[in-house]
């Protein structure tokens, strides 16, 4: 470098830096050197190594990966609080599906997509997980918040044979074709559940999986009433019915997965498989609450997500990770199941995994994407601190959320998004609001 300072894109200084490594380092006194939306090296902090265009002081904060939403619906968050406290299938078949069959359209999922990304990246999420319809609008918003996205649209005939014959698979590589230039966005093949699809339809997905290995992401067994559905109709157990048409072979994240047994658990074992869990919109629904220590004992990826916030509601990852952890030390009575440092990397590097891009990011290492998210910890709230880990699980929440940043750019800082006008977000949110009200007649 001949003496001279190598000019980068953005630094991060101070802090306690969580690396999420294989070896879990935790650094203190270092900095990331951030170059083309990657991480150049983290290294003893030195002010006259680098010359960038912008900085972070992260003095008083701690520095971990971006957060990762394993299962959302990303354009549901106009439905928040609407038909709240009801069964699951009276909230989607009275009040979700018929407003959306009316609602629908281009510009209300670009707007509610976009109000949803923004919520995302205040909370620290730097990736997500999306299954939802018009999947272009989504990547577009998504795109113009900076928010990183796997996105699929759903596959949803309620049982009957699919109005349309298509190869799922072209159309997935078509859109990945249309946005190849766009690092943010990819897609995945997203059929919504079994009982809301045909067999037929299945096979077709498993197919396309298969013939093109594109990521599978889909509802299952979130309801007790669904697994007797599919045992009164398929004449076997859903994660058996899944073995059957060949599903368990192609790499596939499932939500919920509340209602299955050890023997679909011992079928999943060992699978590509991975668990979403979505422990508030559960608890929230009162579908239960799933084995998570058979999925673990059992080797079983089990990661994060928030659902969407018409059943959640709201898209928290932190809040998730707290919960659950304390939630299922209560129900397995040992206060030491679920620690802390395994807690977060069920957040990041494992759900990263679950998505197959383990390689680009879910930790902090030179060459990997830069998807870092920093809290502070500068508040009453947030002191004493002694155990970092200790500290992002069960301490501090989306309102210590101070900077993000998404493929080396600066999304977040202190608090305001930096790609999107907060106050034209509300004024959209409203609008749509009264639309919604007039069509339930409110």
């Amino acid at each position: 470098m001949n003496g001279s300072p190598r000019q980068i894109d953005l630094l991060i200084q101070g802090g306690i830096i969580l690396c999420m490594d294989a070896e879990r380092r935790v650094l203190e006194g270092h900095c990331i050197a951030i170059d083309k939306g990657r991480i150049l090296e983290i290294c003893p902090d030195s002010a006259d190594k680098y010359q960038p265009k912008q900085s972070i002081n992260a003095s008083d904060c701690i520095v971990m990966p971006g957060l990762i939403n394993l299962h959302t619906h990303l354009a549901m968050t106009y439905f928040r609080g609407l038909a709240d406290d009801l069964p699951l299938e009276r909230w989607l078949n009275d009040y979700i599906w018929p407003l959306e069959a009316r609602l629908l359209n281009r510009d209300f999922i670009y707007h509610a997509a976009l109000h949803g990304a923004a919520e995302m990246i205040k909370n620290g999420i730097t990736q997500i997980n999306d299954m939802y319809f018009n999947m272009a609008a989504i990547a577009d918003a998504c795109t113009a918040a900076g928010l990183r996205a796997v996105i699929g649209e759903v596959v949803l005939d309620n049982g009957s044979s699919s109005p349309k014959k298509r190869e799922f698979g072209s159309m997935v590589l078509e859109y990945r074709q249309r946005y190849a230039d766009n690092p943010l966005i990819d897609f995945c093949l997203t059929p919504h559940s079994i009982y809301a699809c045909s067999r037929d339809s299945l096979e077709q997905v498993v197919h396309a999986s298969r013939k093109h290995n594109i990521l599978l992401h889909m509802h299952l067994s979130e309801t007790r009433s669904e697994v007797e559905q599919c045992q009164k109709e398929r004449g076997c157990k859903p994660v058996q019915y899944l073995k059957e048409i060949g599903m368990l072979d192609c790499p596939a994240i499932y939500a919920h997965g509340i209602w299955l047994d050890e023997e679909e658990i011992d079928l999943l074992s060992g699978t590509p498989s991975s668990i979403a869990i979505c422990t508030d919109s559960n608890l929230k629904l009162a579908s239960g609450i799933l084995p998570l220590a058979s999925y673990l004992k059992k080797g079983i990826n089990a990661c994060f997500a928030t659902d969407g916030v018409a059943s959640n509601n709201n898209l928290d990852i932190l809040a998730e990770m707290d919960c659950t952890a304390k939630l299922h030390k209560a129900i397995t009575g040992d206060p030491c199941f679920l620690p802390a440092p395994q807690v977060l990397a069920m957040a990041t590097v494992e759900s990263a995994r679950a998505l197959g891009v383990e390689r680009q990011r879910g930790s902090l290492e030179a060459g990997k994407d830069a998807d870092i998210c920093i809290l502070s910890l500068n508040g009453v709230e947030s002191q004493p601190l002694y155990n970092p880990y200790s500290q992002v699980v069960y301490n501090l929440g989306s309102k210590q959320v101070r900077d993000v940043v998404i493929q080396g750019e600066v999304v977040l800082r202190h608090g305001v998004l930096q790609k999107l006008d907060e106050a034209e977000l509300l004024g959209f949110s409203r609008q749509y609001q009264n639309q919604i009200k007039a069509e339930l007649k409110l």
